[in-house]
């Protein structure tokens, strides 16, 4: 097949790790006879710099006539004296926008080898396999009205009852494709929006009588990632709860750096590590790049399809995985360090590019 893949590294240490995913691709598309084609566009403080806004036009051109969007990350603490609608994180959420994506997909599966790096004890995070189904759209992020009005802020939590609908839809199409069971994440103790998401989501479910339906509140919900996480299928939630529950159980495997996402329901998916910018380490060589490469074998499988190869893409960072190689974020946190390989970057890439090509090799 032949594919446009619009090519976004952002900022800090994005464009490192997207890089390493970009030759990942490449090798795929070598192996198996596709062709995709990379265009390089600007988005986050990268843009604000070059073009005076966080998703330019010639961006917004590139990701439009383009088949799939793969990002790096975006943001940058020089930006951080500029208001909310102006600061580089804004270009993301144009993005997700502008491309119609309102689910956000962000599975967690906490593979044996990465337990040792667990904040948590083995028998809490052992076989972990969940996936956080997020609103993208609406809620706070995108409510008004919004704004300052002297020592006041504001801004607005709005909910359609049509953009609960389709986002629990999604999920509980994707439960129905792996254990059948979604866990609806509200506040609906305390918020009108979260009230009407439960009854929304509650209609919907009456259409999937095979996926079992439980409802949590959000407090409730951040406690039972870190008490008891293998309870979890589909974790179905609004903008803002996903934003941070998804963040809080990136961390049952060590580190945001493994974790990748994406963002579809629109014209054009788009694909992400969840990771930040991480400008504190950028230029080190020390950045994970799993999150990025995982990412684009989401790519591979929502946008084209193209389950085989998205498929050997995670293996061959499970087997990286089992072979102890570790960016310095994914350090055992057990006493036994002995055959641990502390690699950098480009060497923890290669290591993964080396057994997609040769998957049989020990």
């Amino acid at each position: 097949m032949k594919a446009r893949i619009a090519f976004l590294p952002g900022d800090g240490i994005g464009r490192e790790v997207l890089v390493e995913a970009r030759q990942v691709l490449e090798i795929i598309a070598s192996e198996h006879g596709h062709e995709f084609e990379f265009v390089e566009g600007d988005i986050g403080a990268i843009a604000i710099e070059r073009h005076g806004e966080a998703f330019p036009l010639p961006t917004r051109e590139i990701c439009e006539s383009s088949q799939a969007v793969l990002l790096g990350a975006v943001g940058h603490p020089k930006f951080d004296h500029l208001p909310p609608d102006k600061k580089p994180e804004r270009g993301l959420l144009a993005l997700r926008e502008f491309l119609g994506n309102y689910a956000n997909l962000r599975p967690v599966l906490i593979s044996e080898p990465l337990i040792d790096s667990s904040p948590l004890k083995s028998d809490v995070v052992r076989g972990v396999d969940m996936l956080i189904v997020r609103e993208l759209l609406g809620g706070i992020y995108f409510g008004k009205p919004r704004g300052r009005d002297g020592d006041r802020a504001y801004d607005t939590e709005t909910y359609s009852r049509d953009e609960v609908r389709r986002i629990a839809r999604m999920g509980f199409k994707l439960a129905q494709l792996r254990h059948r069971k979604v866990t609806s994440v509200d506040k609906a103790n305390v918020l009108e929006s979260s009230v009407l998401w439960r009854e929304t989501v509650a209609e919907v479910a009456r259409e999937f009588t095979d996926v079992k339906l439980e409802n949590m509140y959000v407090d409730n919900c951040a406690m039972q990632i870190v008490a008891r996480p293998q309870q979890f299928d589909v974790i179905l939630t609004n903008n803002m709860f996903g934003d941070i529950l998804s963040d809080e159980a990136a961390m049952l495997g060590g580190s945001l750096g493994v974790l990748p996402s994406a963002s579809i329901g629109g014209k054009v998916g788009l694909y992400e590590p969840v990771h930040g910018s991480a400008p504190d380490i950028a230029g080190k060589g020390i950045a994970n790049p799993i999150g990025a490469i995982s990412s684009a074998a989401m790519l591979l499988e929502h946008s084209f399809g193209l389950h085989h190869e998205a498929t050997k893409i995670d293996r061959a960072v499970v087997k990286a995985l089992s072979r102890h190689y570790r960016t310095p974020d994914l350090k055992s946190r057990t006493k036994e360090k002995t055959e641990e390989r502390i690699v950098s970057t480009r060497e923890m890439a290669e290591c993964i590019r080396d057994f997609i090509r040769t998957p049989d090799a020990t």
